[in-house]
């Protein structure tokens, strides 16, 4: 009995002892478990929420990327427009000496190649435009009309070098006609008085567009010679335009065309800084006048070695509108000079 009760207490206690240590290894793998559960569920939660942080910081980013790209690309149209129109010639603006309008304006001596003029003692009238106003002096210079001017002589260059190609004085020469008397049209008018009323005419037009006009001759004489009404041009205009119909001696109309820079003179300054700009102002003239139906001569062009162009350095081209058979009357001279303004127009 005795043995009976120690087997029997003797297995109880393996049984409770069997208990508590499966209670003691289970105990703590429960909340491992639970934690390892949470640590499961709480890990992907936390990196979805930096991945949606880091895909709004950079749509943030990529905003405001697409707002500076738009904007430097509009910053970047403004200045091509803008460099668009300051570069529809080569024409650079400079500050001149203001006149009023109806004011004279006379050959200052301190200017650059005023001391190689022989006539000088005329003056050039300025008008201003009273609307519209463009803040442009167009030169207008009517051909000849200087008494006097065929007995006085002056260089062809300003460095006293000999001219390149032919013209109302050959090539070769070192200098010519301070201004010569033009020719004469079929019907016997003078052509400077043809060019004048054309410089008349044209003045008027040019002021109702805005321009301010300097008329270089403003009456039938001025006392300027050819080297003293380009230098007033080149300080007192932006610039410079003359008004020709050619001596030619043909029997037919041959039609318009202006006065090149031939490649002979293309290295002599003032011409080196400035010939570009007279031809490019030339030929905007020159489509100008066609664009209004009037006659072409060839290409529109024809190279000159010219007094006025060796000393000129603003824009400044001479245009010959014809030649002695052509239409002088006032409602040809009122086209021509629609087509001179449209070419101002597209130059400037």
């Amino acid at each position: 009995m005795k043995r009976f009760t120690a087997i029997l207490l003797t297995g109880m206690m393996i049984f409770t002892l069997a208990s508590c240590g499966k209670k003691a290894q289970d105990t703590p793998t429960e909340p491992a478990t639970e934690t390892q559960a949470v640590e499961k569920v709480e890990m992907p939660t936390e990196t979805e929420a930096v991945t949606e942080a880091a895909k709004e910081t950079q749509q943030t980013e990529t905003q405001q990327t697409e707002a500076q790209q738009e904007e430097q690309t509009a910053e970047q149209q403004d200045e091509e427009q803008s460099n668009s129109g300051e570069n529809n010639s080569s024409y650079q603006y400079v500050e001149r000496a203001s006149y009023e309008n109806g004011e004279s304006v006379s050959l200052n001596p301190s200017w650059q190649y005023a001391d190689h003029s022989a006539i000088n003692s005329g003056c050039a009238v300025m008008y201003k435009a009273t609307a519209n106003r463009k803040n442009i002096v167009v030169g207008v210079n009517a051909g000849h009309g200087t008494s006097g001017g065929t007995s006085v002589k002056t260089l062809c260059h300003p460095d006293g070098s000999a001219k390149t190609t032919g013209g109302t004085t050959g090539a070769g020469a070192t200098k010519a006609v301070a201004v010569s008397g033009g020719m004469s049209f079929n019907d016997g008018t003078p052509e400077s008085s043809v060019t004048l009323r054309m410089a008349q005419i044209l003045k008027d037009k040019l002021l109702a567009a805005g321009y301010d006009v300097l008329m270089v001759r403003d009456g039938s004489d001025v006392q300027l010679d050819n080297v003293a009404r380009t230098v007033i041009c080149n300080n007192a205009a932006d610039c410079h335009i003359a008004l020709h119909w050619d001596g030619d001696g043909l029997s037919y109309d041959k039609g318009c065309f202006y006065i090149s820079v031939p490649g002979g003179i293309k290295g002599m300054e003032p011409v080196a800084s400035h010939w570009q700009q007279h031809d490019a102002l030339g030929a905007s003239l020159i489509e100008g006048l066609r664009a209004h139906g009037a006659k072409i001569n060839g290409n529109g062009s024809m190279a000159i070695d010219l007094t006025q162009t060796s000393y000129s350095t603003v824009p400044s081209v001479d245009v010959e509108l014809g030649n002695a058979c052509s239409d002088h009357s006032d409602a040809t001279l009122e086209n021509l000079a629609d087509g001179l303004v449209q070419g101002v127009e597209g130059y400037f």
